[in-house]
């Protein structure tokens, strides 16, 4: 190419992606990142590299950022995961403070080894009370427990059956744990037999966990718990749910997906996360055995191995827990709907897209990874926080700015929020449609990203 700028922007950056410096070359491995660093500072440098950023006093509903070259710009903030606003509810800061001035600052032990405390003993039958479970285990974060659930059952001849898109931390507990690791098309309950009849056929003595979500966080959809675990239990299977995303924030008394579906205390395995909802890092695994509870506790790694929760982030999630059951989180969960379905409303009068059903997560639609970037080169100065999702955590080609709704969002800040992603988007398009490297239009964009 003649011009090897668009806009500033070096097409370098519009092209590729992290999973091309996923396995690096050489036998230093420290000199082997060099190549990754400069793909990055190649978009770090053109403002086309919206990751790693922090907030200036936590995450607000409008709140300064600083990117990582030390940029600071304000904006709407759609990008943190604070479904009900708990993190800053003065009711869940004082407890957490009253936590730190009776019991310090630091659990100082792992679950297995003096890491308790009374109040994450009693907030694990809190959890398992709430999901109509027996038992609950504490994690130290929501990846821990999603990891470590899976590693602690799982052995080397056992087989798991898992959703395609399930997330990072299940993956990657299922490669620790196993090579036979099966994978079903996206919510397919018809491919998930067939994996099932498969491993049968060859091995009708095999354990077998079969893994999903309740709520996937880049497809805002859901699948049929009650077959999973009806076809589980037909081929002698155990299966997992995570609930990270939905439960506390969606059904009547925030029970997730599986309250709406009538399955609580029914699922095998329940698996989530404290950092989505319940103003604090964490995570969990409910169960229906004390066995299963106690067998995790000295063979999950990541729990065995790990402090347990600091007595602040106890008190944090017990005191959300509090206000998730009573009538103020009904109230929250009813303003937290209504925001998601006024953005996605507006979204779509705009003339943009989402995926999903409605839920906290509003994955916005823009598809080739180039358009992607030029659009959140534009959000810090257009006033808008958004995480830019893209290849390989989506599929080639489906890049999206995931907004994550919170309750304490207005409607002036919805609206300006639609307003300031719409303009991201047309300047981007218009950018690249302009530009001779893109002849043909938008078609062409994606030759850019490949």
């Amino acid at each position: 190419m003649a011009d090897k700028f668009i806009d500033g922007v070096p097409v370098d950056a519009l092209k590729g992606s992290m999973r091309d410096f996923r396995v690096p070359v050489g036998a230093d491995l420290l000199e082997r990142t060099a190549g990754f660093y400069e793909w990055q500072d190649a978009r770090r440098q053109s403002g086309t590299w919206p990751f790693s950023r922090s907030t200036e006093a936590g995450p607000a509903a409008s709140c300064e950022i600083r990117d990582d070259a030390g940029n600071l710009s304000r904006g709407v903030n759609f990008a943190s995961q604070d479904y009900l606003s708990l993190s800053s509810h003065p009711a869940v800061l004082a407890a957490a403070k009253d936590a730190i001035d009776t019991m310090g600052v630091h659990s100082a032990g792992s679950p297995a080894l003096v890491g308790n405390t009374s109040t994450s003993v009693a907030l694990e039958a809190r959890i398992a009370e709430f999901l109509k479970m027996k038992e609950a285990l504490l994690y130290p974060t929501g990846w821990a427990a999603g990891f470590g659930v899976i590693k602690g059952l799982v052995r080397d001849q056992d087989y798991i059956v898992m959703d395609a898109l399930s997330h990072a931390c299940l993956q990657t507990g299922a490669q620790a744990a196993t090579k036979n690791v099966m994978l079903f098309r996206h919510n397919n309950v018809d491919h998930c037999r067939q994996q099932l009849a498969t491993i049968r056929a060859r091995d009708p003595n095999a354990g077998i966990m079969v893994v999903t979500e309740s709520l996937f966080s880049m497809d805002s959809d859901t699948p049929d718990i009650a077959a999973l675990q009806k076809l589980a239990h037909e081929y002698g299977a155990t299966l997992m749910v995570d609930v990270a995303h939905d439960l506390g924030n969606i059904g009547a008394d925030g029970t997730g997906h599986i309250g709406k579906q009538n399955m609580l205390g029914q699922v095998d395995l329940v698996m989530g996360s404290f950092s989505k909802t319940f103003g604090s890092n964490g995570g969990f695994v409910a169960m229906n055995d004390r066995a299963v509870k106690e067998y995790l506790r000295f063979y999950s790694p990541s729990c065995t191995f790990s402090n347990a929760l600091s007595p602040a982030q106890v008190a944090a999630v017990t005191k959300s827990l509090d206000i998730i059951q009573s009538e103020e989180g009904a109230t929250l969960r009813n303003r937290l709907m209504y925001n998601i379905c006024t953005l996605r409303e507006q979204l779509r009068e705009r003339g943009m897209d989402v995926y999903g059903d409605p839920s906290a997560i509003v994955c916005v639609k823009t598809g080739d990874e180039a358009l992607a970037r030029m659009a959140a080169r534009e959000l810090p100065e257009l006033g808008l926080v958004a995480n830019l999702v893209e290849f390989p955590a989506v599929g080639k080609g489906l890049a999206r700015f995931r907004l994550q709704v919170m309750a304490a969002h207005t409607e002036n800040e919805i609206e300006a929020a639609v307003e300031r992603i719409g303009t991201a988007m047309e300047t981007g398009r218009r950018l690249l449609e302009e530009n001779n490297h893109v002849s043909g239009g938008v078609r062409e964009i994606r030759k850019l990203a490949g």
